[in-house]
């Protein structure tokens, strides 16, 4: 057979299966990549958001705070140093479901009207933009805190679950090394 009739007759049949099952292979890699690509960026709004109140908890704890009673002459007064007490609801106050939540100043701020050494607005924490996931705050005033988020980010009503924790020991607040995930792509 000379090479002209041979490029006058194409492909063979079994070399088109073989491409189409090339791309069809490569398809199928691409379509999970992207999947979990987009997972892990929604993961990495709770992994921020945790380590942000976190590392705002630390700060008003390191704050210097002073007895708020009028020292006599000579007199002295022992540094104050607490953690941000609980918030008193989440935000939002459901786990949103496979859509995302615009949350306000005001679901943010609620506390600070109350008690200012009370949840978000102790930390100076808010999210402008819309999120994924409920966000919560607990803190006891000399001993410890947790932050928390949680998020059904494919709607199948299993929640991922975000959790950090922190301690004073020894006058000092450890925050704990890592976050704790649970499920973190559900």
């Amino acid at each position: 057979m000379s090479i002209r009739k041979r490029l006058k007759e194409g492909f063979t049949l079994i070399e088109l299966m073989i491409v189409v099952a090339i791309v069809g292979v490569l398809a199928v890699l691409a379509v999970y990549g992207v999947r979990k690509y987009i997972a892990n960026a929604k993961t990495a709004e709770a992994k921020n958001s945790i380590g942000q109140m976190s590392k705002d908890a630390l700060t008003k704890y390191e704050g210097e705070a002073m007895a708020g009673a009028v020292l006599p002459g000579g007199g002295t007064t022992g540094v104050l140093r607490d953690v941000c007490l609980s918030a008193t609801a989440a935000v939002p106050s459901t786990v949103p479901a496979a859509q995302k939540y615009q949350s306000t100043s005001a679901d943010w701020n609620k506390d600070g009207t109350v008690v200012p050494q009370a949840g978000f607005s102790c930390l100076h924490f808010e999210m402008a933009g819309p999120q994924y996931y409920q966000y919560s705050y607990a803190g006891a005033s000399t001993a410890s805190f947790s932050a928390e988020a949680r998020g059904d980010l494919n709607g199948d009503g299993i929640t991922s679950f975000f959790h950090q924790d922190g301690s004073v020991i020894s006058g000092r607040l450890n925050v704990a090394p890592s976050i704790i995930e649970v499920g973190p792509e559900e």
